[in-house]
């Protein structure tokens, strides 16, 4: 979708303004922020990525504006229900949501969402790139990504392909392969990473995509995961040996999940323009672009447009899914 019918749909709030709302949004603007405590949502299970990174950013929000930030999980439906929680929150600028962008480019395109992504959702500001490192488990006899497309030709829908949800990034990367391959595998979503690592280390399954993490570095290093390919736009300085899937010769799945902090639909301009200068002050800190780079994931800062053109260019990307057979959950 462009940048301009993105501008066009956001035009539903303005002129329900010119009936009588945008006096309110001149106050909420105007009145002293912040008068309360945050709350940011994540979109995932606790003891995730997403949750330590919130967690940490959290804290560092609280300092800058002398409120209280806390944070609450609302995990499900690959970010959506969280999503939903957000569309429906006062767009006061008090509640924030942490998600990949997929919520909103990726799962609108296979089913019907209980929010409108572009006029409930306001993108507020990029915080991460996390690369999607697709795994073999014990369970998987190859050693290579040309031994994923040799068995699963040989094989078709015979290899089992675990992720983290429905209309994740991983699944994002899972379709990507089997539309540029022309090859069938088996989807195992979870609800979430946590459980999907400890199934995989015992071989209920033969890959994983997975985000390139401590945990997953250290069993890699110890022989129990064998790494095939990632999404990034080169490789891994922690993983020199693994392809890119454009080096494979899958631009389309050489997915780099992008993660950042978002306001329900009408929060007014001024207000999310202050939020993204202070989430960009917070990413630029010590103590969150360590915990970034300590996983390698990439700071991602920038204004609140650059954001919204980055989301409109996935949602285009993303459009030629709208023919694959997902179903979602």
């Amino acid at each position: 979708m462009s940048v301009a019918l993105w501008s066009r749909r956001r035009a539903v709030p303005a002129l329900l303004a010119l009936a009588g709302v945008l006096p309110w949004r001149l106050s909420a603007a105007q009145a002293p922020w912040p008068s309360m405590p945050l709350r940011i949502i994540v979109v995932y299970p606790t003891g995730g990525l997403s949750d330590g990174v919130a967690r940490a950013l959290a804290e560092r929000l609280a300092e800058q504006l002398g409120v209280p930030v806390r944070v609450e999980n609302r995990a499900g439906g690959g970010g959506s229900v969280g999503m939903q929680v957000l569309a429906r929150a006062h767009p006061d600028g008090h509640t924030l949501a942490l998600s990949a962008v997929s919520p909103l480019t990726l799962r609108p395109h296979l089913g019907r969402v209980g929010y409108d992504p572009f006029r409930d959702i306001a993108p507020v500001a990029s915080l991460m790139f996390t690369p999607v490192l697709l795994v073999g488990t014990p369970a998987f006899t190859g050693q290579t990504f040309a031994d994923v497309l040799a068995q699963a030709r040989a094989r078709p829908s015979g290899l089992r392909w675990a992720t983290s949800g429905v209309a994740t990034a991983g699944h994002l990367v899972l379709e990507q392969v089997q539309i540029g391959s022309r090859v069938s595998v088996t989807h195992i979503p979870y609800k979430g990473g946590g459980q999907q690592l400890s199934d995989a280390l015992g071989g209920q399954f033969e890959l994983l995509s997975t985000n390139v993490a401590p945990a997953q570095l250290r069993h890699i290093r110890a022989g129990h995961l064998k790494p095939l390919a990632v999404g990034s736009p080169q490789r891994l300085e922690v993983l020199p040996e693994v392809p890119t899937f454009a080096e494979l010769g899958l631009p389309h799945a050489n997915v780099t999940s992008l993660f950042g902090l978002f306001a329900p639909g009408g929060t007014p301009p001024a207000m999310l323009d202050r939020l993204n200068a202070e989430i960009n002050a917070a990413v630029q800190t010590p103590l969150i672009r360590e915990r970034l780079l300590a996983s390698d994931n990439l700071p991602a800062t920038g204004s609140r447009q650059a954001f919204v053109q980055q989301i409109a260019a996935e949602w285009k990307n993303n459009q030629r899914l709208k023919g694959a057979n997902i179903r979602l959950d």
